[in-house]
């Protein structure tokens, strides 16, 4: 059995965690880290695990824990799993890292769109950025696991293979993302209350979104140079959930502009392999309802021949895929598992 320990467990993406591996059969948690609840009973703060979780919540004391599982997922705001790692605590245990203290390669970077001084610059260079189905071969041999962003990771999959192929101007990538509101987290926010959220639609973070250099850096090895995007989220009034409508300029080949089965194959070629991934078939799109509580991404694609661009679309949890799921995607692949051990389950509806 893989010993989990998770700090940050009583966060949203922490106790999605904790869900997840109560289900999975290679895995146990043996730690569940909270800061907030310290000696407090882990089902009295979500009661959906009563009779099945009777542990306390410890410390995040990462130092200890690391001698006492095999892997620790770090389920924290910014900066926390940068203060707290070392190289004593990456040479005895895995650590995967669902904040975006890894996943920018420039600290430049990460610190002027994060506000914050990153605390362990050292370790960057050698975290993966844990996008499974791009990164796998890198991730089987890693001590640190940049877990991807749920706004990122439906943005980069769903645009990937045509920056790839060269069948976009990625420089013309525009990128229009809704989210769920659990994306925000389980802090107290007036923006996120009930009375706020319901009956509204509002884009925010317009132009300052910090996705926004995720995203363009890893397209950016795609396109083989360097690219800026306009990235823009709106928040919508439903728990879980992203979409993302993404548009660009298809580029001439020979002469050409790509075709639908130009489009199609690109997609074939990366992901008709990939479990989670589905590509949807001709004239159909996602929906945020037929992925939720499971670790698939629905991608569709339409051209509009009138402006000689194409329509890329996709949709996942933002809770499952685009945190806690993946997180245990790059588990199974980093303890070599099936990739999809304890994630072969449905989404449910309604």
């Amino acid at each position: 059995m893989i010993k989990v320990g998770i700090i940050g467990a009583t966060g949203y993406a922490g106790a999605e965690i904790v869900r997840l591996i109560q289900g999975h059969p290679e895995a146990e948690v043996v730690w569940y880290g909270s800061r907030s609840y310290v000696d407090e009973k882990y089902s009295s703060i979500y009661g959906n695990f009563f009779k099945l979780v009777d542990a306390k919540c410890l410390d995040d004391n990462m130092e200890e824990l690391a001698d006492q599982v095999d892997v620790i997922f770090t389920a924290t705001p910014q900066g926390l799993c940068a203060s707290l790692v070392n190289e004593d605590i990456l040479n005895k245990v895995k650590v995967i890292d669902l904040s975006a203290d890894f996943r920018l390669k420039d600290v430049s970077v990460y610190e002027k769109w994060y506000k914050i001084e990153h605390k362990a610059p050292q370790f960057i260079d050698e975290a993966v950025y844990g996008l499974c189905e791009i990164n796998r071969d890198k991730i089987k041999d890693a001590r640190l696991i940049a877990n991807p962003g749920c706004y990122t990771t439906c943005s980069i999959l769903t645009a990937y293979p045509l920056v790839k192929e060269g069948l976009i101007d990625p420089e013309t990538l525009i990128v229009d993302a809704l989210s769920g509101v659990s994306g925000a987290g389980r802090g107290a926010k007036v923006a996120n209350l009930y009375c706020e959220v319901n009956e509204s639609c509002k884009p925010y973070g317009v132009t300052s979104h910090r996705h926004t250099p995720e995203i363009e850096e890893q397209l950016s090895y795609a396109a083989g140079k360097d690219i800026v995007i306009n990235f823009t989220p709106h928040l919508v009034p439903m728990n879980r959930g992203i979409l993302a409508t993404e548009y660009a300029s298809l580029k001439e080949k020979s002469g050409k502009l790509p075709t639908a089965e130009d489009i199609r194959a690109a997609y074939e070629k990366y992901y008709k392999d990939e479990f989670f991934i589905r590509l949807l078939g001709d004239g159909v799109c996602p929906e945020t309802r037929w992925v939720e509580n499971a670790n698939f991404v629905d991608i569709g694609f339409k051209i509009d021949e009138r402006t000689g661009r194409v329509i890329m679309m996709g949709a996942l949890d933002n809770m499952v895929k685009g945190a806690a799921g993946q997180a245990v995607q790059n588990m199974n692949i980093l303890f070599g598992l099936k990739e999809s051990t304890g994630l072969e389950f449905a989404p449910s509806f309604p």
